[in-house]
């Protein structure tokens, strides 16, 4: 498959380590085969379990590394090393890849939080979801961030990406150009709908992000201003992405009582597109809704089986991530959010806003997702000048700390602006369905978060991807571990058109983690989610270990990873 089709990829039982292990058909990849004139491997990791990345049963071997590269795969005993790590039967794999990643921005406004992605086994992340970090304008990015000293400025990706690839970052990124971010730039946050030439210029600044790098284009519309975009101005500005290669990622309009209309507009979008479609954490919210995931998965499904290249991810949570904000119904911010949150003083408004939210479900409706009990929202971020100690805390909680009710402390909160919380909204057995389906990928839809600098977060942020092997690999027996690392490697990979990462074979990128099944957990909760997982022992980015032997390292091998050239940095 080339990196323009950017499909989802399971190789055939075997057919990887077949081809490196058979050196009559490939001497070069050959166990052994390397000559003494080939100089010492960098490093050499030894008695490895090899789970390849490809779905393959595992099979016992060595790695053997050179630069970024794997350069041999198979029985690679006495060949000279600079460095020879013994695995102890441990598993190497590829690196993980999380499917939406979020924010880029913070590894170089704060690098030690790529340690939260580092500690889960990520080596690999997809940055952007209706926002992105390109393109800005002056509206947009009034002042840029600091670093060492330094204001940081941009407008373009390519701007951008000078400027993170000169100060270096840890992990590998790739980046895709938000739909509403294009919408901010060029027309505000109103719900206003563009003119033929602001939808041109619209055009113009989704060709640009994709000449510089960009995989695709990403909306999520449940969110104002994306929620104002029809499907045809969304169709007219993926297909730009389409020209590229490029590939439609979405969070959907609706995620629960609508999910499957929202499943079609997905797949209308990219096929008007001429683009793949993937879904960004799939779901069906509120327990009303919760039937609909097996019908979400039998449409995605049986688009696949029509010719239409459709994805998804989730992330193995049964609580999600969302602003409070987003309580109330999205059309109360067609005339800007500022103006909204003032007229929340007004007790009137609070009324009748309070009455909506309580009788009425043509819309996502979260309080009505929760089951109407503000005990089942917890609060987990808030700006300067909301009482900190409401943080981890649910909206019931919180009003008695603040000595209110519980829609007084619901709308102050909103009012403040900023507040995040994690709404239990899903049940585990859709988990179990979707991770059952062969076309469902992992994400943590999470930004990297540095404990030191941030005072709470959604779980997954630190846990998602060992909670896979933890959780749903050794205690639910929903997944093999061979098929969980090939959601989160290749099949990852070949959506993302990165054609050298994702599999353990000569050649491909040296994204490597090493662990022991039985010992990686995530131990990140609810109520207390800053904490790091456990049992990633080695982690290797472009060949250079970002953990050693369990310690983090200073290192940033990391690097972002554009679409045209098939994952390789230009």
């Amino acid at each position: 498959m080339s990196a323009k089709d950017g499909g989802p990829l399971r190789l055939p039982r075997h057919a990887v380590l077949a081809v490196c292990l058979l050196g009559a058909v490939f001497p070069a990849c050959a166990p052994g085969s390397e000559s003494k004139a080939a100089g010492p491997f960098d490093v050499l990791i030894t008695g490895a379990r090899i789970v390849d990345g490809a779905g393959n049963p595992w099979v016992r071997g060595d790695v053997g590394l050179r630069g970024d590269r794997i350069v041999a795969v198979g029985d690679l005993g006495g060949h000279p090393a600079a460095r020879t790590i013994d695995a102890a039967d441990r598993v190497v794999s590829p690196g993980f890849i999380d499917m939406m990643g979020q924010s880029s921005v913070v590894l170089v406004t704060d690098p030690p939080s790529a340690e939260s992605k580092l500690r889960q086994g990520i080596t690999t992340y997809l940055s952007g979801e209706g926002g992105s970090a390109a393109p800005q304008s002056d509206a947009t990015q009034p002042e840029g961030p600091v670093v060492n000293g330094e204001e940081l400025r941009w407008r373009t990706y390519a701007e951008y990406f000078d400027q993170v690839e000169r100060i270096g970052i840890p992990i590998n990124v790739v980046h895709d150009v938000g739909l509403t971010q294009v919408r901010r730039v060029v027309l505000g946050e109103e719900d206003v709908q563009p003119t033929p030439e602001q939808l041109e210029e619209m055009k113009a600044l989704v060709r640009r992000a994709m000449e510089d790098g960009a995989v695709g284009a990403s909306t999520s519309l449940i969110y104002p201003p994306a929620v104002y975009a029809t499907t045809e101005e969304l169709v007219e500005l993926t297909r730009v992405a389409g020209e590229y290669g490029g590939t439609y990622f979405t969070h959907m309009r609706n995620e629960s009582h609508a999910v499957l209309e929202a499943i079609r507009e997905a797949i209308e979008i990219g096929v008007g597109a001429g683009t793949p479609v993937h879904i960004y954490h799939l779901k069906a919210a509120g327990q009303e809704n919760w039937p609909l995931m097996a019908e979400a998965l039998a449409l995605i499904d049986s688009a696949r089986v029509a010719g239409i290249d459709v994805t998804a991810d989730i992330y193995p949570y049964i609580r999600n991530g969302i602003g409070l904000g987003s309580f109330l119904h999205p059309r109360h911010y067609a005339g800007g959010t500022a103006p909204f949150l003032e007229t929340l003083s007004d007790p009137a408004v609070r009324a009748e806003l309070r009455r909506e939210v309580e009788t009425t479900s043509d819309w996502e409706n979260w309080y009505r997702h929760v089951g109407m009990d503000w005990d089942k929202v917890l609060i987990v971020s808030a700006p300067d000048g909301v009482d900190a100690r409401v943080i981890n805390l649910s909206i019931a909680e919180a009003a008695e700390i603040l000595g209110t009710e519980p829609w007084d402390a619901f709308f102050d909160l909103v009012q403040a602006g900023g507040v995040s919380v994690n709404p239990q909204s899903m049940n585990e057995e859709q988990k179990w369905q979707a991770l059952r389906a062969e076309f469902v990928m992992i994400d943590t839809d999470a930004s990297p978060v540095n404990p030191a600098t941030t005072a709470s977060s959604h779980p997954r942020a630190f846990g998602a991807f060992p909670r896979v092997i933890a959780k749903y690999v050794r205690e639910d027996g929903v997944l093999s571990l061979e098929d969980a690392v090939r959601r989160m490697t290749s099949l990852a990979a070949r959506r993302l058109g990165l054609a050298d990462r994702g599999l353990i074979a000569p050649g491909m990128a040296a994204d490597l983690v090493l662990f022991d099944p039985d010992e990686v957990r995530d131990v990140a909760r609810f109520g207390d989610p800053m904490r790091y997982a456990e049992g990633m022992d080695f982690v290797f980015v472009n060949g250079v270990p970002v953990i050693d032997d369990g310690a983090m390292t200073e290192a940033r091998p990391g690097r972002l990873l554009r679409r045209e050239t098939g994952g390789t940095p230009r």
